[in-house]
């Protein structure tokens, strides 16, 4: 895997992944960015949640359980010192389906944490602190 970060000006970047997609990144103007972007930990963030839900989608998928709509909303907090690192991060899946059984919810979503998820893993690792929970809504 790579990746290419470029500085444009400010406190802006646009970084690259090997796979040729593209993101902008900015800071708040008290920093000297423009806001026009997202912020890199909001990245991280970002990033965690998108591993996380990938698995249990895809997990719900190869079990054949008819899943309509996966939202995951995640809650970080971040020390009050330099660096400010992440402290503690929640995810809440929202995981609506036909007929979709709560364990199999449970299931995958213990599966992304404790298994598959890089991202999550790598920050348990560091240190962080993440837990999760989730609602499975008929539809």
């Amino acid at each position: 895997m790579q990746a290419t970060v470029k500085w444009i000006d400010g406190r802006m970047f646009v970084g690259e992944a090997g796979s040729g997609h593209a993101v902008v990144m900015d800071g708040p103007p008290d920093h000297g960015g423009r806001n026009i972007g997202i912020r890199p930990m909001e990245m991280i963030l970002v990033g965690l949640g998108g591993c996380s839900s990938f698995d249990v989608v895809d997990i719900l998928d190869k079990g054949r359980h008819r899943i309509t709509s996966c939202v995951t909303e995640l809650r970080a907090e971040r020390v009050d010192a330099v660096p400010s690192v992440f402290s503690k991060i929640h995810l809440h899946f929202k995981v609506t389906g036909h007929n979709l059984p709560v364990a199999a919810v449970e299931r995958a979503v213990k599966l992304s944490a404790e298994k598959y998820c890089s991202a999550s893993i790598m920050l348990s690792k560091a240190g962080v602190e993440i837990s999760h929970d989730y609602e499975v809504i008929e539809g």
